[in-house]
């Protein structure tokens, strides 16, 4: 598989929330990340946008992402500036 990425990710294991429409998060584990997007799992791809917020209380980090592409139980997401 050719690589794609700008930036190379680093492995992570973080908790994430994941945050659109002013409403609830879906719970999310933060599989790797770099400065440019990250991998996260999910239990289910049902209802998430191609566009959120993504929350590591944990990290106080914030960011806007858009969805690059969808597994069954993952999302690989690119980080858009603020």
């Amino acid at each position: 598989m050719e690589e794609r990425r700008k930036v190379q990710r680093g492995r992570r294991l973080k908790a994430g929330s994941i945050n659109f429409n002013g409403a609830g998060g879906i719970d999310c584990r933060v599989r790797n990340m770099s400065a440019a997007g990250a991998c996260l799992e999910v239990s289910s791809q049902f209802g998430i946008p191609n566009d959120f917020v993504l929350l590591i209380a944990y990290d106080k980090f914030k960011r806007t992402c858009h969805v690059v592409w969808r597994s069954d139980t993952r999302l690989g997401v690119e980080f858009r500036a603020p």
